[in-house]
């Protein structure tokens, strides 16, 4: 049988979260998910305004209801640093965390970056200027509250933004191990073009043709319709067409579609309709004789665009609906508003990595954290996993 794998010496109970000391005149908080109050969801919401576009998946709008949707069992706690006295001084920092008991299926102990399965993104919230504080600050909780955590562990975190990058730098200066044990990259869409150049550009001409006969088929067989909306009327019935939708699918066969569980069903309802609110949602629909054949859903944080969600209905697989929409989606490049969008897709997803030509940076990060013993420990793991990955052909 398994057993847990860490230093006897690392064993006992977590301590208690807060208050935490932090460097200078910033305090940092660890609360658990049911201590969400209105002074903090309002200095939350503050925070979402100096940092649109970071990820919106850690936002005030998204995040509570994933806390409480998909954490039954109230692992995750957000580590938050404010300017001075929590909740009665400006909030520059936050990031959901847990102590996970298995790192991949090996039973390590870590601490992570707390994830639910339908976030594309795990990087922090961080007010501009703060990134240094911010990440001085999460390090130093993690060293003095490691508890049974081998090391701190960020997935899927973007590589490739300034807060990214004075992690990696803070690291270096303390002489802590910080490997990028993972990395990958997913279709992302920025470009000065307009939307019928970057098509023209981004896809061979032989593909064009196609699927321009492939609408003709669908429009000489039925009527076509494209529509495109911010939810504000009618969400309710667009999400209950999304979820049939995609349950009709493979999604649906495996269950893994956002419908097959009540809690992401929950979720995502719940969450468009705080996006649609606030004017930060659209919706995207191909139709064939008023029903859906292909659907999508973005959300919009600042000038970017997380590309969250999409589905199709498979008997209409030959006429490429998804790829039909997402050239709709191209639309994105002519808007003043909006300078990037973030696919949030697989790596190598035949689709969209046919369309959208540039790439984000995608990676795993695992941290040395705690005093010697314990970061010789993990030394000791990352040095057993790189022989692992070397002997098997892997690189990060």
């Amino acid at each position: 049988m398994n057993q847990t794998i860490f230093p006897e010496a690392f064993e006992g109970a977590v301590p208690a979260p807060v208050p935490i000391a932090a460097p200078g005149s910033v305090q940092a908080e660890l609360v658990a998910a049911s201590a969400i109050d209105a002074a903090l969801l309002w200095a939350w919401q503050e925070l979402d305004r100096q940092t649109t576009g970071t990820n919106v998946f850690s936002e005030s709008k998204i995040l509570p209801a994933a806390l409480a949707h998909c954490d039954p069992d109230g692992r995750a706690q957000l580590f938050l640093l404010w300017q001075g006295i929590p909740r009665l001084s400006q909030l520059i920092g936050l990031m959901p965390l847990s102590l996970e008991p298995l790192y991949g299926n090996r039973p390590v102990p870590n601490w992570q970056n707390w994830l639910h399965p339908n976030a594309f993104l795990g990087n922090p919230l961080i007010a501009h200027g703060h990134e240094q504080a911010f990440w001085e600050a999460l390090l130093a909780y993690c060293d003095a509250h490691a508890g049974r955590g081998l090391f701190f562990h960020l997935d899927c975190f973007a590589l490739d933004n300034p807060a990214s990058r004075t992690l990696f730098n803070l690291c270096e200066d303390q002489r802590r191990r910080c490997d990028i044990v993972r990395r990958h990259e997913r279709a992302f869409l920025q470009s000065p073009l307009g939307s019928d150049a970057y098509y023209e550009q981004a896809v061979r001409s032989k593909k064009r043709k196609e699927l321009r006969r492939q609408k003709r088929r669908l429009e000489d067989m039925g009527a076509l319709t494209f529509d495109r909306s911010e939810g504000g009327e009618g969400l309710e019935r667009w999400v209950d067409e999304f979820l049939a939708l995609e349950a009709a699918g493979w999604k649906g066969q495996e269950e893994s579609a956002l419908g097959s569980q009540a809690d992401t069903r929950a979720l995502f309802c719940e969450m468009l309709g705080a996006l649609a609110e606030a004017g930060r949602l659209e919706l995207l629909a191909l139709r064939f004789e008023g029903a859906p054949i292909a659907m999508l859903v973005n959300l919009r944080s600042g000038e970017g665009v997380f590309s969250f969600k999409t589905t199709f209905d498979e008997a209409f697989a030959r006429f490429s609906p998804g790829v039909l929409l997402q050239i709709e989606n191209y639309a994105l490049l002519d808007r003043p508003d909006v300078a990037w969008a973030d696919s949030c897709a697989a790596p190598d997803h035949p689709m969209i990595d046919s369309l959208w030509t540039e790439r984000r940076a995608i990676g795993r990060v695992s941290i040395a954290i705690g005093g010697k013993a314990r970061r010789l420990a993990f030394d000791a793991l990352r040095k057993a996993e790189d022989w692992m990955a070397a002997r098997h052909g892997d690189t990060a």
